[in-house]
């Protein structure tokens, strides 16, 4: 069966060869994968569901309890001051905090305190199902070691006492057990326990939920308390710091004589009051200098007239009542003195006397108003010195001021001071009365919701989910394994590998042959046999299988391996095949007697010669009985006629290689001329001349009749040959490549090739050859 490389057809068909997969081939792969592999996926499949049945079965069942607890932070606090921003929404970290709490060993050991879950064997000594128990040896044999290396605790005296290991062991199984997480992203977290007993889970979920909340309640009432604790010896120190700041603005106003009085300093007072007075002092002398002024100007004259407008303006500026009866009587005598003379005459008694009497009053208001005019000017002194007087407190209390308003920034800082401890004080205290309510009276930001009740169903273990996963794994490691099995086969399976790493045509894929019983020689042959006769004797095994079975596929593939040497004969002369491979047991001396008993069997003349002197077993096989052959033949011990055998069916001629010995130079015998000549002769008598050589690998006689050679048969066992080791022996051996006639892929399971076939397994199917007689 003639096989020709992908890439090589493509190029004769003029078309270029694809370098990306087609989604057929890709399918033919996946196809070829899985019938490759498929015992190795359904015996890891069946295996995946084995062991998830086994955890079925030996796993204990639990049942869940699950309770709701829900974070409030909306909830009415009687006793805390209002946020200035509002009611804040609690972020993810606060939420994730408060999962960490209920799942802390502080609420374990509650929960296993106050359930007594020391006392149950269910947390004490928990059946842990056949997966647990083997994980729990290995633990424990690890633990043993350990300690066994390591001082042990009871030697160094600080071993754990018996009711310790109880708890922390009860703790160990209520937390692997214990599940919390937050619903989405709502405030709301789901508690679920899982329990031997549906019964118990609920009543242990609803007691993590109750000690969550005792523990969230006593944990604001402690932080309370030292809250108040310390707010109480804070306030005892702000309380004396406010004292003594005080204290200090008291002293400081005492020392430097600064007394306030409704919100004003004395000295302030005193500057306005004398600010007042100076002014009233400076009018009341003006006013007085004035007068005087005004009254020294009339007695300037010497006299006075009281008619005359200026002595009027006088007396009724001076308000003195002397002076204005004294003015109205005269200007009374004034008018009778007119009024008589007129009457009377100038010269008349009563005129001369009223005269008389207003010349006394003229001299009596004069001497009045001297009297006047020294009063006004003592009173005038009295005004000037008061009003200096007041200047001076003036300036005395304005140095005064000045030192005061120096004094007054210290005495600023001080009553600030003074305020700050104070508003820290009764901040602190307001603080302190809050915290004391908030003790007595605490409030929760939590509650459960949604309480435990008994579960319908146990929760674990799932047997679909544990199932599919069983099986999803198993197929997803078979198929790792069987991708790693064909990475690591490193083999020829497919003539695409040949033409791939060989660069050589595949030119058959030999079946396996298993033994069959196969006719004997027959009678007559036998008898006819004569004693010494060289005639090659057929038994049942494999080598007559082209002659026993001519329909068979393994007849088929040997024509193969004739047409492509008759084909290449056409181009130059092809009589002279040799046949090799890389190792021996490769079926490379099967390969040769049967492509001599082909050719023969179809009429042509064709001559065997065994030519492995290091390992001559095709001469062992078929001339076990013989007593020269190609040794004697080259040395003239004997002719080449009387070394021939001949096979009694197909009349093909056989040259055995006979060794009494182990033979060392066996590639100089070959090399020499008496095997040139003995290959001369063999070509001229016979159309064919069929070498069986010797493997390349382990010696070098096939290099030294490369040139006696007109092509080559390399010759793969399919399935066992690693690609390196063929590649290598074709590299070594430059004169078998260049004359390779082809490679051939021998003992192939066609039950298996055509999965590795993927693109063309159908090729290989054994219903298609039935139906032209084939047979195997």
């Amino acid at each position: 069966m003639l096989q020709v490389n992908r890439s090589r057809l493509a190029a004769e068909q003029g078309a270029p060869a694809s370098e990306f997969i087609t989604p057929a081939e890709l399918y033919a792969a996946v196809v070829g994968f899985l019938h490759r592999q498929f015992s190795v996926l359904v015996f890891v499949l069946l295996l995946a569901l084995a062991l998830g049945t086994v955890y079925i079965f030996t796993t204990p069942a639990l049942f869940t309890g699950h309770a709701v607890l829900v974070i409030d932070t909306h909830k009415t606090q009687f006793f805390q001051s209002v946020s200035p921003l509002g009611d804040l929404p609690i972020d993810s970290a606060t939420v994730d905090t408060q999962i960490e709490i209920i799942k802390s060993q502080n609420i374990a050991l509650s929960v296993v305190k106050d359930l007594h879950l020391t006392e149950d064997p269910e947390f004490v000594s928990p059946r842990a199902g056949l997966f647990g128990t083997i994980t729990g040896l290995i633990t424990g044999t690890i633990t043993s070691v350990l300690s066994f290396a390591s001082p042990s605790a009871e030697k160094s005296g600080s071993a754990p006492s018996p009711d310790f290991m109880l708890t922390q062991r009860a703790v160990g199984t209520f937390q692997g057990r214990l599940a919390v997480q937050r619903v989405g992203l709502t405030y709301a977290i789901n508690v679920d326990f899982q329990s031997l007993n549906p019964d118990r889970a609920a009543q242990i979920a609803n007691a993590v939920a109750d000690a969550y909340v005792v523990d969230a309640l006593e944990a604001k009432y402690q932080t309370t308390r030292r809250a108040a604790i310390w707010l109480q010896d804070r306030l005892k120190e702000l309380r004396e710091e406010s004292t003594n700041a005080e204290r200090a603005v008291v002293d400081y106003k005492t020392k430097n004589n600064i007394v306030d009085t409704g919100g004003r300093l004395m000295n302030e007072q005193q500057l306005a009051e004398l600010n007042s007075a100076i002014i009233q002092s400076r009018a009341l002398t003006a006013e007085t200098k004035a007068r005087l002024d005004r009254v020294q100007q009339i007695l300037a004259a010497g006299d006075i007239d009281p008619a005359a407008t200026a002595t009027a303006t006088v007396a009724d500026s001076l308000h003195n009542d002397v002076i204005n009866r004294f003015r109205q009587q005269y200007l009374e005598f004034d008018a009778k003195a007119s009024l008589w003379t007129t009457k009377y005459g100038a010269t008349h008694m009563a005129v001369v006397n009223l005269h008389n009497q207003m010349r006394e009053l003229r001299r009596t208001m004069f001497e009045e108003l001297q009297r006047i005019a020294e009063t006004y000017k003592s009173d005038y002194e009295i005004a000037k010195t008061r009003e200096e007087s007041v200047q001076k407190s003036l300036n005395q209390i304005i140095t005064e001021s000045q030192t005061t308003n120096e004094a007054q920034i210290t005495l600023h800082n001080l009553e600030s001071s003074a305020q700050t401890y104070r508003a820290l004080y009764d901040n602190f205290l307001q603080r302190y009365m809050e915290s004391v309510q908030q003790q007595s009276f605490p409030v929760s930001e939590s509650r459960l919701i949604t309480t435990a009740t008994r579960p319908g169903g146990k929760s674990s273990p799932k047997s679909m989910p544990i199932l599919f996963v069983a099986a999803l794994g198993g197929l997803i490691l078979g198929a790792a394994i069987g991708m790693l099995r064909d990475i690591s086969d490193r083999v020829f399976r497919t003539t695409a590998q040949v033409g791939e790493h060989l660069q050589a045509e595949c030119i058959s894929v030999v079946p396996l042959m298993k033994e069959l019983p196969r006719p004997s020689a027959s009678p007559r042959a036998k008898s006819a046999r004569a004693p010494g006769e060289r005639t090659i004797v057929r038994d049942r095994s494999l080598l007559w299988t082209v002659v026993d079975s001519p329909l068979s596929r393994f007849s088929e593939s040997i024509r193969a391996i004739k047409v492509a040497a008759d084909i290449a004969n056409v181009v130059k002369a092809n009589k002279v095949i040799g046949v090799t491979s890389s190792l021996p047991n490769e079926g490379k001396s099967t390969i040769a007697v049967s492509l001599a008993e082909l050719i023969a069997h179809g009429g042509g003349r064709v001559a065997l010669v065994d030519c492995d002197l290091r390992n001559p077993s095709l001469s062992r096989k078929l001339a076990p009985n013989a007593k020269g052959g190609l040794l004697e033949v080259i040395s003239g011990k004997l002719s080449l006629q009387d070394a021939l055998w001949t096979e009694e069916v197909t009349g093909f001629a056989f040259l055995p290689a006979v060794l009494p010995s182990r033979m060392a130079h066996s590639s100089e015998i070959l090399a020499s001329e008496g095997t040139r000549k003995i290959f001369e002769d063999l070509r001229n008598a016979y159309d064919y001349l069929i070498v069986d050589l010797s493997p390349l690998a382990p010696v070098v006689d096939v290099r030294v009749v490369t040139p006696l050679m007109d092509s080559f048969v390399f010759v793969v066992e399919w399935g066992r040959i690693k690609i390196d080791v063929a590649e290598h022996a074709l590299a070594n051996a430059r004169g078998v490549y260049e004359n390779l006639l082809g490679v051939v892929l021998n003992k192939a399971d066609m039950n298996v090739f055509g999965r590795y076939e993927s693109h063309r397994g159908n090729y290989y199917y054994n219903r298609y050859y039935a139906r032209y007689g084939y047979t195997d």
